[in-house]
């Protein structure tokens, strides 16, 4: 299963490519790292990044994007602009879309612990949320 696990911060969409295979996981290269949204209210910027995400996902054959939980309300909660680009993400047809608690990823790096370092991996610092979302994922499969 090859899968693009997204964290999304403010006007941001930070990825990490992220396949597993007969048990084996593995950190594909990949052209962008993160999606910056400029002007949410613009309806063309909006498009674009809707296009430019749906080519990346067919360009690497994505079979799912998991996208890492935020709230919806208090001090930790999610900015409007992320939230749109969460919508533009699930509206992209033909792509699967899965959502992660912060609670579920905990569990699931819990029960499958990294078994190296994470700049072992050779990803950015920022991509390290998309990182561990995108694990704990494929650790529940």
């Amino acid at each position: 299963m090859k899968i693009c696990a997204v964290e999304l911060r403010s006007n941001e969409a930070v990825i990490c490519l992220l396949t597993k295979s007969n048990g084996m996981f593995d950190i594909p290269e990949c052209r962008s790292q993160k999606f910056i949204m400029q002007d949410s209210l613009d309806n063309e910027q909006m498009r674009k990044f809707q296009q430019t995400f749906h080519k990346l996902l067919e360009d690497y054959q994505i079979d799912r994007v998991v996208i890492r939980e935020r709230e919806t309300r208090g001090k930790f909660a999610g900015s409007s602009v992320g939230f749109k680009m969460e919508a533009a993400i699930q509206l992209i047809e033909g792509v699967e879309v899965d959502f992660m608690s912060n609670n579920d990823i905990k569990q699931s790096m819990k029960r499958n612990p990294l078994g190296i370092d994470f700049r072992a991996t050779g990803l950015r610092q920022f991509q390290e949320a998309a990182f561990t979302t995108g694990y704990a994922y494929l650790s529940t499969k």
